[in-house]
């Protein structure tokens, strides 16, 4: 098969396959808060038809916690100040817990609202498993938090 037949094929098979292919999949979804949002990615070499829409999850757990907050100083972690335990690099939304997994996403409902937090850092084991520490960029901004009791909510990985 000559280079030129064989390119004309391929096109032509990837015009069908966009007219067959439909642009949204529909399914019965266990949560009553997903939503299916139609629309066209590719992602790694992957066609994905339909993407669900997590804004917003499920509450799983509610933990009552003392809440602090720190930033990426030396005399407030190890000397990566900027890595996390998880080996992720610091960020808006990174907070140190000890008695959950790294990837677990929280809310602070009573102090953000629905801002999603997600664990990747430790704290020091002395803190206990009911302490989460928000990381912030400045160190005046971790001062100024202070420490506050309030409920988390633990959410649907």
């Amino acid at each position: 098969m000559n280079k030129s037949l064989l390119i004309q094929l391929t096109v032509i098979g990837i015009a069908l396959g966009v007219m067959v292919i439909p642009q949204a999949t529909h399914a019965d979804l266990e949560s009553q808060h997903a939503k299916v949002v139609p629309s066209t990615l590719v992602y790694n070499g992957h066609l994905t038809i339909c993407k669900i829409d997590k804004s917003s999850y499920e509450v799983v757990k509610k933990i009552k916690m003392v809440v602090t907050a720190y930033s990426s100083s030396e005399n407030q972690t190890d000397d990566t100040p900027f890595i996390t335990a998880s080996n992720k690099h610091v960020r808006d939304g990174i907070i140190a817990n000890n008695l959950l997994a790294f990837g677990t996403k929280v809310r602070f409902p009573e102090l953000y609202g629905d801002k999603v937090f997600t664990v990747e850092d430790r704290m020091h084991p002395r803190k206990g498993n009911n302490h989460a520490d928000i990381w912030f960029s400045e160190y005046e901004q971790a001062k100024n938090f202070g420490s506050k009791v309030t409920n988390i909510e633990v959410l649907e990985n």
